[in-house]
């Protein structure tokens, strides 16, 4: 397909979702985070038990001059263990989709790694935004996920210094953005459903869409289209820097697959819940089609990656949890983790 289908195939993806109209009773957008000025340094402030082997800790961010909530999961085995960063999609709730959708804690049970979990980043595509925004906020999550966070979770966690992150939809797009601005740091990055590129006209039309699906203004991102940090930020211009990260990508095609359709007629408004299902397929339509353009630039790079495509799935959760075991078997791999409980 064609870079000018393939830009057509996303922008109408991404358009149907943003601008699917919210239920009749659905509660109002919730103001920004508000800026608290007592809060000038980074530091863990307190932690809370939330269940068997999951903690919150709350964190202050003095580059976001707020509390982040972050949630961790403490693998299985004696420590220390390795740290996986899973990031969410563009609605980023108070707590992890993966966490209340995912079915990522009953997935991590078992595995010998740490994994953490930030909460909020609504439509802030995990980056460090050049101008504060009236309705999405403060953002400067590049710089929290990078500098601030790890040295106070991987202290807690007694971590062994060896990373992984991996994200969905807008989070997979971060994962490999972080990864290949900051070369090393992780051993692996994974990309579930995502779009990677960030400056031609496909790029820019998902991103400013996706800002602007939650009520943001594109511009206090990264500025104006001719702005040099839209490429700097691009992981497709910038995929050299993944040489010597493993790299997993997968994507499915758009078609309902049995979760779907199962959760579709589970729905207490079928009729809701099948115009969600019908954009959700338009947008891992444009995920896959971005996901095959990613992975031939790795080819062409000769840059190694495992890539996963699946014969169906709709951008859900039941689709991007079914792609759970695949994503860890590759991160496991570069982690030198067992990918599965050694039996005794």
């Amino acid at each position: 397909m064609s870079a000018r289908a393939a830009f057509a195939a996303c922008l109408v993806a991404a358009a149907v979702v943003a601008a699917a109209p919210a239920q009749a009773d659905a509660p109002a957008d919730p103001p920004p985070p508000a800026i608290d000025p007592a809060v000038t340094r980074t530091a863990l402030e307190r932690t809370e038990v939330r269940g068997p082997g999951w903690d919150r800790l709350y964190i202050a961010s003095a580059s976001m001059r707020r509390v982040i909530a972050v949630d961790v999961l403490h693998g299985s085995g004696s420590g220390p263990r390795p740290t996986l960063y899973m990031l969410d999609g563009v609605e980023a709730g108070p707590v992890s989709g993966w966490l209340t959708k995912g079915g990522a804690a009953q997935f991590f049970s078992d595995k010998p790694v740490d994994v953490v979990f930030t909460s909020g980043g609504v439509g802030s595509m995990y980056s460090d935004w050049q101008h504060y925004d009236r309705t999405l906020g403060l953002n400067r999550w590049e710089t929290f996920l990078i500098d601030e966070l790890p040295p106070i979770v991987e202290s807690y966690l007694h971590s062994d210094g060896r990373r992984a992150i991996a994200g969905v939809s807008m989070g997979a797009q971060a994962a490999l953005m972080l990864a290949a601005r900051h070369p090393g740091r992780y051993r692996a990055a994974a990309g579930i459903s995502g779009c990677y590129s960030t400056a031609d006209d496909l790029g820019q039309a998902v991103t400013r869409i996706t800002v602007s699906s939650r009520g943001g203004n594109p511009e206090n991102l990264w500025g104006p289209a001719s702005s040099p940090e839209w490429a700097a930020h691009d992981s497709y211009l910038g995929a050299d820097a993944l040489r010597g990260t493993a790299v997993h990508l997968s994507a499915g095609t758009g078609l309902p697959s049995v979760p779907d359709l199962n959760a579709v007629a589970a729905a207490p408004d079928v009729l809701d819940a099948l115009r969600v299902a019908g954009g959700g397929a338009a947008l891992e339509a444009g995920a896959r089609l971005c996901t095959e353009r990613f992975a031939a630039r790795l080819a062409e790079l000769g840059i190694p990656a495992t890539v996963r495509y699946e014969p169906t799935g709709t951008h859900s959760w039941p689709d991007f949890a079914a792609q759970l075991p695949d994503t860890w078997q590759a991160i496991a791999a570069a982690l030198d983790a067992p990918p599965a409980p050694v039996s005794p």
